[in-house]
Order: structure tokens, then C-alpha cells, then sequence
């Protein structure tokens, strides 16, 4: 995430349809998914010619840049510029031991900036400046520029408050949404946190049942949105989307848009303007799971189209600078990706960076973006790409 781009960090699937832990990893890490997918590129849609749908849209170019973790995974990034982006994740010292890092891209290569606490594992990432960054997993840290400090969550009254997502606001302040559960994810029930300079404060919810939020993203103080799931008590009746809105004194449920009878679910947010918000996951149809896209324009939430694409779950959104916007998903290691196009106000299937996308992040003032993972060939080998336009900004 970034200040001008406050949440475009991945987060995980609704607990029904979680991917598979990394089996070295599972008795040590906070349930991570395997299959972020990958990004695409190609020239901004308002410069496009009409696509015929289904079409894949193939432009621009994918680059490995090597990374200093030999063994691990690399769970979320976030950029501020060309010459700045942080990512962390984990290395994998041996069959039963990690060690949780962070990663500085200084414009040229990566290189290991620290390591964080024991025990912290992150799963996203929020960067409003260099001495301030945020990482939430199983803890959560805060960088100040020399040293990670962990700042304790406020005790919530449903159990143990597990954060999938995070992100930075002005004036020092953070916002961590997730799940709070005392046994297991079955019993968890959404949960947001803020950071208000001093310590993290427990928000109070509407009662939504159980359920999670895994996006959140911040226009204003009195302005925040965070996104999720819905869970019901048996597989036959459907999960929903859930949407809640905080206009600086309380939070409030909205009612998100789609088809009855489908199951539906939302991971990832952005906010563009006050008047321009995408959230976006995925819809599932007698077991068919297809990409779902929701877009606010101020006065309402709206469903958009997106291209029937198989597993097309999605979990990620942001724009460039040069105003295309993007969405990631996909199921295990079959990655999905999308572009908006914007004159035939429709998602198109997009090509990918060719690797398990766990992160992704737009880059302030650039077309270039970042996709950080793991390869989809090997044993947890950490991978992040970084993809230039045709336009080469």
C-alpha cells in the first residue's frame, strides 16, 4: 500500500475457500493462501481499441528481480517510488524454524533492510513514508527507520484478533481489519482496529454474524472503507459480501450488490477518490467460481462485468499512473488477471508475471508495478517481478 494508493496489498480468501497452507510452513505461520495471481499489463484502457470478449490482452513485459532470500516466501510489498519499495515475507532456515524479513528496493536491487520480531510473520503491508510502515500477520510492527517495534492489539470480547489487512492514514494513524475468534475460524466474527497515535483501539461493528474482513482502504478520517465476508451456518445457504463504512463516528453495514442465490465474497479494496472505489473477489454458481467486481460511485455500489474465467477469484485492485486499473487473483497456482476497460465499462482477461502472486503493489507517479511471491517451479523459491509498459514509464 501506498499514500496514494492505500490498499492494494493482497488479502486472504473467506474461510470456506482458503487454499492450502505451505506444508513447511503450517505449524509456524498464521493461515496464509497458496495462489495469489498473477498481474497483467498492457496500455491503459482508455488508449485500448475494443477487445473482443475473452480475449487476453498481451502488452508490456514482466522482469525477476532477484531477491537475497534463498528458501521462504514473500507474502506482501508496497512501494513509494521508482526507487523505493519494501516487501516482507519469511526465510525458511530449516524444516521447522523461519525467520520473518524485510526487504529494501533501493532503484537498482533488493536487499534485506532487518529482520522482525520472532513470531510476527506478516501477511500485508502499509507504507505511508520510510519511517513509517506498518506489518500485520500473527503480530503486529510498526518501522520507525532503524527498529520494528511491536505494538500490541486491543483485546476484543469474541477472542484473539488475527489481522489480514492494513493501512496507513494521515496524522499517524492506522487502520488493521480482520477476525476475532476463541476457538477457531469457524467462531471468528469481523474486526477492526485502529492505531490512534499511541495504541490500537478496538472499533465497535454493527452485528454483521460471523464472518471476516480481509481489505481495508482510507480516503479521510471520517471516510473508510473495509471489505470481507458474510458466513452462514451451512454450506447450502450463500456467503455474501460484506461492506462496512466508516463516516467518522460509526461503522455501518452495506448492502453489496449481485446476484441471489450466489455465494460471494470481497478481498481486496482501493479507493481512487471519495467517488471512485473498487472492491473486488470472487462469485461462486453450483461450484463454478468466477471474478466479482463491485465499484461505488459516491451514491451507490454497482456490480461491473467481469469475463467468465475459471477459478477467476480476486483478491487484489489498484491503478497506475498512467490510469489503468488492475485486478489479480486466481486459485493455487492458476493465476487470473484483469484491466478495466473503461469505454466498454467492462473487465478484460490480461496476461501475468509467472509467478504465485501473494502481494501487489501500484508505484506512486509510475506505470510500473510490483508482484511478489513465490516461483511456480521449485520449493518455496521467494520471487518478485516487476513489469514495465510498452510506454516504458
Amino acid at each position: 500500500m501506498t499514500p496514494a494508493h492505500p490498499s492494494t496489498t493482497p488479502a486472504r480468501e473467506p474461510r470456506r475457500r482458503r487454499a492450502p497452507l505451505l506444508v513447511a510452513l503450517a505449524a509456524a505461520v498464521v493461515a496464509a493462501p497458496l495462489g495469489l495471481a498473477a498481474l497483467a499489463g498492457d496500455p491503459a484502457a482508455s488508449a485500448a481499441p475494443a477487445t473482443p470478449v475473452g480475449a487476453v490482452v498481451h502488452a508490456g513485459t514482466w522482469q525477476r528481480t532477484p531477491v537475497p532470500v534463498a528458501k521462504g516466501d514473500l507474502t506482501a510489498i508496497a512501494a513509494l517510488s521508482d526507487t523505493q519499495a519494501w516487501a516482507v515475507g519469511y526465510r525458511l532456515k530449516s524444516a521447522t524454524a523461519l525467520e520473518a524479513v524485510a526487504l529494501r528496493w533501493n532503484g537498482t536491487t533488493w536487499r534485506q533492510e532487518s529482520t522482525l520480531p520472532a513470531n510476527s510473520f506478516p501477511q500485508a503491508l502499509a507504507v505511508r513514508s520510510a519511517d513509517d510502515i506498518w506489518a500485520v500477520g500473527s503480530a503486529t510492527e510498526h518501522w520507525d527507520g532503524s527498529t520494528w517495534t511491536t505494538r500490541p492489539l486491543d483485546r476484543d470480547p469474541a477472542g484473539r484478533v488475527v489481522p489480514d489487512a492494513v493501512a496507513s492514514a494521515p496524522g499517524g494513524r492506522a487502520w488493521t481489519v480482520g477476525r476475532a475468534m476463541s476457538r477457531s475460524v469457524k467462531d471468528g466474527v469481523p474486526a477492526v482496529q485502529l492505531w490512534d497515535g499511541t495504541s490500537w483501539k478496538r472499533q465497535t461493528l454493527p452485528d454483521v454474524g460471523t464472518g471476516e474482513l480481509s481489505g481495508v482502504t482510507v480516503v479521510a478520517a471520517d471516510d473508510v472503507w473495509a471489505v470481507g465476508t458474510s458466513y452462514t451456518a451451512d454450506e447450502k445457504t450463500p456467503q455474501t459480501a460484506l461492506l462496512l463504512h466508516w463516516d467518522g463516528t460509526a461503522w455501518k453495514k452495506i448492502t453489496a450488490p449481485g446476484p441471489a442465490g450466489a455465494h460471494q465474497w470481497l478481498t481486496g479494496v482501493t479507493a481512487l477518490g471519495a467517488d471512485d472505489i473498487w472492491a473486488v473477489g470472487g462469485s461462486a454458481t453450483g461450484g463454478s467460481e468466477r471474478p466479482y467486481a463491485v465499484h461505488w460511485d459516491g451514491t451507490k455500489w454497482t456490480t461491473t462485468t467481469t469475463p467468465d474465467v475459471p477459478d477467476g477469484r480476486l483478491r487484489a485492485v489498484g491503478r497506475a499512473a498512467d490510469g489503468t486499473l488492475r485486478a489479480v487473483g486466481g486459485k493455487g497456482s492458476a493465476p487470473v488477471a484483469l484491466r478495466w476497460n473503461a469505454p466498454a465499462e467492462r473487465w478484460q482477461q490480461t496476461t501475468g508475471p509467472g509467478i504465485v502472486v501473494r502481494g501487489f503493489t501500484t508505484v506512486p507517479k509510475s506505470s510500473r508495478l510490483w508482484a511478489a511471491g513465490i516461483a511456480t517451479h521449485g520449493d518455496l523459491v521467494p520471487a518478485i517481478t516487476r513489469f514495465s509498459g510498452t510506454s516504458g514509464k
